[in-house]
């Protein structure tokens, strides 16, 4: 009988698990999008297993990932916000990455992940949380919204030669977000 999935915070020594699923979910999730060369450039950049040790020991970052049977299938990152977006204040945070393998959404795993992220970010006490999200991703979107999160802006994501339209979202720092 499979085990029920876990969720545990990564450390750096879950830099190659990292590079490997973070690679495998864009590719599975936004692939189709990109001549070869250009998605084969970024996956070498942004989810190199250097890159990623360098995240797992930042104490202002932290990441999380979503086991089931030993087998890393989803992973959540936040951080302190780096979006493009004139509103961002010092000590606003953002949930960078939420992702789960296709063969493992769809039960409540994807939001089991976003709770963690949000209580982490939020562990303080109630602060501005942004969101960054690809504009044809409309399930998402939805799932934020559903989550008090409202677009407040665009911005182009490069990957190679190829520029993504993402939607900026915002939720205001809110005092019923830690029970």
């Amino acid at each position: 009988m499979p085990q029920l999935p876990a969720i545990r915070r990564a450390t750096p020594d879950d830099a190659q698990t990292l590079s490997s699923l973070a690679a495998r979910t864009f590719v599975e999730t936004f692939g189709h999008l990109y001549p070869a060369e250009d998605l084969q450039a970024f996956l070498a950049d942004a989810y190199a297993v250097d890159r990623q040790r360098v995240i797992l020991s930042h104490p202002q970052y932290a990441v999380w990932l979503l086991e089931r049977d030993g087998e890393a299938i989803g992973h959540a990152a936040a951080g302190p916000c780096g979006l493009p977006h004139p509103g961002v204040a010092p000590g606003d945070g953002e949930l960078k990455r939420l992702y789960v393998l296709g063969a493992h959404q769809n039960g409540g795993m994807g939001g089991a992940l976003f709770d963690a992220a949000l209580q982490w970010l939020e562990r303080d006490g109630p602060r501005t949380l942004w969101i960054g999200v690809w504009s044809g991703n409309a399930g998402a979107q939805r799932f934020y919204a559903r989550h008090g999160f409202a677009k407040v802006g665009e911005y182009e994501f490069p990957v190679g030669r190829v520029r993504d339209l993402e939607f900026i979202l915002r939720r205001e720092g809110r005092h019923d977000a830690i029970a």
